[in-house]
């Protein structure tokens, strides 16, 4: 080739439009919930679950994983009971099961003392960034003790350790063995005497409520889940907050609100403060934003009186008595 100042405008102006090229974003939000009506939301969900569960690196788990009609898993819990601590309403119990064959997780189990078999509902509670299993039953945080609480008036609770910056295997994702440990959290609920495993909820603050999100989307034995402190939208939290929530793939395909669109119809009550931080926090604008594409699932559904916004006066906090309420109307009805 003969350079020439021609030649070299040509070379540079090229290498601009290359470079424009590559600093474009992809395209997000690929495969957004399908709306059209209830059977296209169905077809929809099934899709995105497989989907997800390639995405999150544990489709061979979810596969292994498939319950029997009860809910129960064909894998092993091999549950070790290694504290009991008996109180006025309820036992308290540490229980060790196993997450992996080579994994071992410690689990708080409440079983209320007058549970009476196959008719207790069981809830999953779940921490959030800094937090452990025990720190849902402290009263003196912005949990509120809401685990305790719902411990006092009748219910099964759990609670274990959320994974949050290490993941333990390296062909796994950091979300997708936060969701698997969960998963057997609900295994165990489903195998004890007392469950009846038909009123099994979810409930979690902050990163809690976002596990309460994948946990509700993702495995349907979750029959209610309440998700604090978390709705949002993906852009929000691209600033000023920790991306331990992304994993390859999830931005390109969905919104939050496609994740949580994944519980539609089971009732779904999203909580968000009025004075959250911003940036980084979860204004009430952006959830109101995002809660008008859930609702479009739950109305294809057929459902739209199953799903709510409860926004409260405070911050980052657990909404204890609007969260009993909603659980109470789902999973003990008339009671």
């Amino acid at each position: 080739m003969k350079w020439t100042a021609g030649t070299s405008i040509l070379l540079f102006a090229g290498a601009l439009a290359s470079m424009a090229t590559a600093a474009e974003p992809e395209p997000l939000r690929l495969l957004p919930c399908d709306t059209t009506d209830a059977a296209s939301l169905r077809a929809w969900q099934q899709r995105a679950r497989v989907t997800l569960s390639v995405l999150l690196n544990m489709d061979d788990q979810i596969v292994a994983n498939r319950h029997d009609e009860r809910g129960r898993s064909p894998l092993p819990l091999h549950p070790k009971v290694l504290e009991t601590t008996r109180e006025k309403a309820f036992t308290r119990y540490l229980v060790e099961i196993d997450s992996r064959p080579d994994r071992r997780i410690k689990v708080v189990l409440t079983v209320p003392n007058d549970a009476r078999p196959n008719r207790t509902p069981a809830v999953v509670c779940i921490h959030g960034h800094g937090g452990n299993r025990d720190i849902v039953y402290n009263p003196n945080n912005n949990y509120r003790g809401f685990a305790r609480v719902l411990a006092e008036r009748g219910y099964v609770t759990l609670s274990t350790d959320v994974g949050q910056h290490t993941v333990q295997s390296p062909h796994r994702t950091l979300m997708g063995e936060r969701l698997w440990d969960l998963i057997r959290v609900v295994d165990l609920a489903a195998s004890r005497p007392e469950v009846d495993s038909t009123r099994i909820g979810c409930a979690g603050l902050s990163l809690g409520g976002e596990m309460a999100m994948w946990l509700g989307a993702m495995d349907q034995r979750i029959a209610v889940a309440v998700s604090s402190g978390f709705l949002t939208t993906m852009e929000n939290l691209r600033h000023g907050h920790c991306m331990c929530w992304d994993f390859p793939g999830l931005q390109r395909r969905y919104e939050f609100s496609d994740i949580y669109a994944l519980i539609a119809p089971r009732p779904l009550q999203c909580q968000n403060g009025q004075k959250e931080r911003l940036p980084g926090g979860f204004p009430v604008s952006l959830a109101k934003q995002a809660m008008a594409d859930i609702r479009q699932a739950y109305r294809a559904a057929g459902h739209e009186e199953a799903v709510e916004l409860a926004v409260h006066p405070a911050g980052h906090v657990f909404d204890v008595p609007s969260a009993v309420r909603f659980l109470n109307a789902a999973l003990k009805p008339g009671g």
